[in-house]
C-alpha cells in the first residue's frame, strides 16, 4: 500500500461563521484602512515593495562607505584634531569613531527584536528612519567647542541603532509582502544596494574633498537625510505586512492587503486560500508556544545547534575575511599602505567602489546556478589570493611594488561583492527552521555586528603597527574558511526549506560530522509528499502489515505522537515551514491511508 497525503479541498468561510483567526481590538483601528497603495497590485505593487526595501539597504551602504573619505580630511581632521595622523593613538581614534556605529546598529537589531512585533513591520522601519535622522543631525553640529568628537560619536551611535532597527526588519517586511521571487535574488538585490550606497557615499567624498570648508565633511554626512526621508515616505504609502496583520486581529485590512499583493479581488479563492494557511501558521506558533533560547542549543534530528551555528559561522567568516578593512579603510589604505596622495586615494576608493557595486550583478545568476557551498568556497580562495597579493607587493616597501597591493585590493572586492557579500545574508534564512528562524537569524545578524565592529576598530591600529602583516592576517582567515566550509557547509541551492529539514535529519541519522554535506550532495529532489513520507518514517510513524493492519498502524501512529510529547516534532516542523497547521487533520500526513 503506498503512502499518500490527504488534504481537504479548500473552501471560503460562510457568512456568519465563527472566525478562527484573532479579533480585533475595537480599541486599535485597522492600519492602512481604505489606501489603495498608489493604485498598485499584483507585480507592480510587489516591485514597490521591494524598491522602498532597497533604499533602506542603499542607507546601510552609504553609512557604512561615507566615513572612509572624511575620516583622514583636512577640514574634518582640523575639527577633531584627535583623528590626525598616521600614529597608533590617532590610528586607534579613527577606528573608534568609525566603529562604534556597529555598535548602535548591533543595538538597534536587538531593541527591533523585542519590539519589532509589537509596533509592526512599517512603524519600525519609520522609527529606524526617524532615529537615523537624529543621529546624523547630532553629527553634523558637533563642534569642537560643544563637546567637538564626543557628541560626533554619540551620533554614530545613534545613527547605528537606526540602521539597526532597519536592517532587521526590512528584510522580514520585503519576505512577508513578496511574490513570485526565489530566496536568493531577493538578498542579491538587497546586498547589491549596500554597494550602490558605498558607491555614492564614496565619489560624494570625493567631489567634495575640493570644497574649502566644513561642508567638505558635513555634508555628506547630512546627506543621509534624503535617503531616510525616501525610506519614510515609501512606507507611508504601502501596505503593512498582511501575516502582522492577522496575527494582530486587523482580519479585514489583511485580508485586503493580500488581495493587492496578489492582484486577486479580495473574496477570490487564492486570497482565502493563503490568508487561511497564514492564519493556520499563526494557530500553530501559538499552539506550540513561543521558541525559547534553549531550543536553539538542541541536536537530534532537528539539529537547531548546528544549524544555528552554520548560520552565525557564516557572518562572522564575512567580517574576519577583512571586507570592512577595504570597505571602511580603502582611501586611507591607499594613502597608509601603498603611500599614495590624498587625492589619487580618493579616485581609487571611488573606482574600487564602483567595481564592488558591478561585481555584485553577477551574484543573482550565480547563487542559483552555481549554488551555495562552490560560491563560498570561490570567494574564499579568491580573497585569499588577493590579500597574498597585496602582502606580498608591500613587503618590499618600494613605490613601484606598492601598484601592486592596490591591485589586489580591487581583486579582493570582485571576488567578495559576487560571493560573501550576498551569501551570509541568505543561508542563515535558509538552514534554520521556522520555529528557531527569529531567534537564530538574530543570533547570525548580532555575529555580524560585534565583529564588524571588532575589525574596524582594531585595522587602523593593525595598519600603523604591522603594516602588511594585516593583509597577512586577513590570507590566513581565508584560507581557514575553506576546510570548514568544505566538510561542514551543506549545499541548499534548489532545496525547498521542508527538504532542508530533511537533508540535516538525515545527516544526524547517518551518523553527524561531515554526513550533513553528503547527504546535501546525494539526496534527490524531493516532492512535497515525498519529503514528508519519509520524514515520517524517520519519526518511527509505520503502517503495520497483516490482520488488523490498520487499527494497529494507527495504534502506532498515536503511541509514536505519545514518545515524542509536547516538544515540536520534526515532521511537524516541515509542515510548519509549509504554513500549515500541525492540529489539523485535513493537512496532517497520514502513513496508513493509501496514496
Amino acid at each position: 500500500m503506498a503512502f499518500g497525503t490527504t488534504r481537504n479541498a479548500p473552501s471560503p468561510e460562510p457568512k456568519g461563521a465563527l472566525s478562527t483567526s484573532p479579533s480585533p481590538s475595537p480599541s486599535r483601528d485597522i492600519a492602512h484602512n481604505g489606501r489603495n497603495y498608489l493604485g498598485l497590485r499584483g507585480a507592480k505593487l510587489g516591485w514597490a515593495i521591494t524598491s522602498v526595501a532597497t533604499i533602506g539597504f542603499l542607507l546601510f551602504g552609504y553609512d557604512q562607505g561615507v566615513m572612509s573619505g572624511i575620516i583622514t580630511g583636512e577640514y574634518f581632521n582640523k575639527e577633531f584634531p584627535a583623528t590626525y595622523g598616521s600614529d597608533q593613538h590617532a590610528s586607534t581614534i579613527q577606528g573608534t569613531v568609525t566603529s562604534v556605529y556597529e555598535l548602535g546598529c548591533f543595538g538597534g537589531a536587538l531593541t527591533a527584536l523585542f519590539l519589532g512585533e509589537r509596533m509592526g513591520r512599517l512603524r519600525t522601519i519609520c522609527l529606524g528612519a526617524v532615529i537615523m535622522i537624529l543621529g546624523t543631525v547630532i553629527q553634523v553640529t558637533a563642534f569642537d567647542a560643544h563637546f567637538g568628537l564626543g557628541q560626533f560619536i554619540i551620533g554614530r551611535v545613534v545613527t547605528g541603532v537606526g540602521n539597526g532597527f532597519n536592517t532587521a526588519t526590512i528584510p522580514t517586511w520585503q519576505a512577508e509582502c513578496s511574490t513570485g521571487a526565489s530566496r536568493g535574488m531577493l538578498v542579491c538585490i538587497e546586498a547589491a544596494m549596500i554597494a550602490v550606497g558605498t558607491f555614492i557615499a564614496y565619489w560624494f567624498d570625493f567631489g567634495l574633498s575640493f570644497v574649502p570648508s566644513h561642508v567638505q565633511w558635513r555634508l555628506p554626512i547630512a546627506f543621509q537625510i534624503v535617503f531616510a526621508i525616501g525610506l519614510i515616505a515609501g512606507v507611508c504609502v504601502l501596505p503593512e505586512s498582511p501575516r502582522w496583520l492577522l496575527a494582530h486581529g486587523h482580519e479585514d485590512e489583511g485580508t485586503r492587503v493580500i488581495a493587492f499583493l496578489r492582484g486577486e479581488a479580495i473574496d477570490s479563492e487564492p486570497v482565502l486560500r493563503e490568508k487561511r494557511n497564514i492564519l493556520a501558521g499563526i494557530a500553530r506558533v501559538q499552539s506550540e508556544g513561543h521558541c525559547k533560547n534553549r531550543d536553539l542549543l538542541t541536536g537530534g534530528k532537528t539539529q537547531h545547534l548546528r544549524r544555528t551555528l552554520l548560520g552565525a559561522s557564516s557572518q562572522v567568516f564575512q567580517q574576519l575575511g577583512g571586507c570592512n578593512a577595504v570597505i571602511y579603510y580603502c582611501p586611507v589604505l591607499f594613502e597608509n599602505s601603498v603611500h599614495l596622495d590624498r587625492t589619487l586615494s580618493l579616485v581609487l576608493g571611488g573606482v574600487l567602489a564602483t567595481v564592488y557595486a558591478l561585481s555584485t550583478l553577477a551574484s543573482f545568476t550565480l547563487v542559483e546556478k552555481l549554488g551555495r557551498r562552490p560560491m563560498f568556497l570561490i570567494g574564499s580562495f579568491g580573497q585569499m589570493v588577493a590579500m597574498i597579493i597585496t602582502f606580498a607587493c608591500l613587503i618590499p616597501g618600494s613605490v613601484s611594488a606598492s601598484k601592486g597591493a592596490a591591485f589586489g585590493l580591487y581583486l579582493y572586492i570582485i571576488f567578495f561583492g559576487s560571493t560573501w557579500l550576498e551569501l551570509p545574508w541568505l543561508y542563515p534564512a535558509e538552514i534554520n527552521p521556522l520555529r528557531t528562524r527569529t531567534k537564530a537569524n538574530a543570533i547570525s545578524t548580532s555575529a555580524n555586528w560585534i565583529f564588524n565592529f571588532m575589525v574596524v576598530q582594531v585595522v587602523p591600529t593593525m595598519v600603523a603597527s604591522i603594516g602588511w602583516g594585516t593583509y597577512l592576517f586577513f590570507a590566513v582567515m581565508n584560507a581557514l574558511f575553506i576546510p570548514v566550509i568544505y566538510f561542514y557547509y551543506p549545499e541548499t541551492k534548489g532545496r525547498s526549506l521542508e527538504e532542508i529539514d530533511l537533508l540535516f535529519a538525515k545527516g544526524y541519522l547517518n551518523g553527524g560530522g561531515m554526513e550533513y554535506v553528503t547527504v546535501s550532495k546525494t539526496m534527490p529532489r524531493l516532492t512535497e509528499h515525498e519529503v514528508e513520507r519519509q520524514i515520517a518514517e524517520i519519526e518511527g510513524v509505520e503502517k503495520v502489515e497483516g490482520a488488523g493492519g490498520v487499527d494497529n498502524g494507527r495504534e502506532d501512529v498515536e503511541n509514536a505522537r505519545g514518545r515524542q510529547g509536547s516538544e515540536p516534532t520534526l515532521l511537524n516542523e516541515v509542515r510548519a515551514d509549509r504554513g500549515e497547521d500541525v492540529n489539523d487533520p485535513a493537512t496532517t500526513f497520514n502513513p496508513i491511508k493509501g496514496g
